[in-house]
């Protein structure tokens, strides 16, 4: 079974009214619903829920295979708003500055063709400054508050794990029509996602 993973319901919405006729309209926060080919869930946002709740995903379902997908912020102007972006290489961004981090690197295989591939950060504080930033800058391109914890409880369970993320803002910089780009951004990952379903059950 494949498991798709959103962390919001905003960000999922446009996935559960299509999906099926929208069978799966009714989840909220925390719950999963599934059929004999995917299992759909909504972890919420931070690490820790992300953590918990694919966690316990994998000792409640047998899944093969697990997609996060969701929205980022970006670091660097390559990746612009409205961009869809698939993870490469995630890691967790809060304890960096260990000597020995407790949390690896961890590479991603990227099955789709045509989207620009990059580097996320997952971290629950938010950049502080243009010295954080230009810190950031040089080791990540996108940032977000969950990617790593869903690969990281993959990992644990050797199922392969896919990031796929929209990007719906750009690190510092003020967006006026906010709610107009997020759902655009929502409705983007969507159809990438539809689009992609029968390739990831290959």
């Amino acid at each position: 079974m494949l498991g798709i993973v959103f962390s919001t319901k905003e960000e999922a919405q446009p996935f559960l009214n299509k999906y099926e006729r929208g069978r799966f309209d009714g989840i909220g926060e925390g719950e999963s619903e599934h059929d004999n080919t995917c299992l759909v869930s909504i972890i919420g946002v931070g690490k820790i829920k992300a953590t918990l709740r694919t966690e316990r995903l994998f000792s409640n379902y047998k899944l093969e295979k697990i997609i996060h997908g969701g929205t980022c912020t970006a670091l660097v102007e390559e990746f612009e708003v409205g961009a869809i972006m698939a993870v490469s290489q995630v890691f967790e961004g809060d304890r960096i500055e260990l000597s020995a981090p407790t949390y690896p690197r961890m590479p991603l295989t990227v099955p789709f063709d045509g989207i620009q591939e990059g580097t996320l950060v997952t971290q629950d504080h938010t950049v502080q400054g243009a010295t954080e930033l230009s810190y950031w800058q040089r080791i990540a391109d996108v940032s977000d508050m969950v990617g790593y914890a869903v690969a990281y409880v993959a990992a644990t369970h050797g199922v392969p794990c896919h990031i796929v993320k929209v990007v719906s803002g750009q690190m510092g910089v003020e967006d006026k029509e906010l709610r107009k780009t997020l759902t655009t951004c929502y409705n983007k990952l969507s159809e990438f996602l539809l689009g992609s379903i029968d390739l990831l059950l290959d």
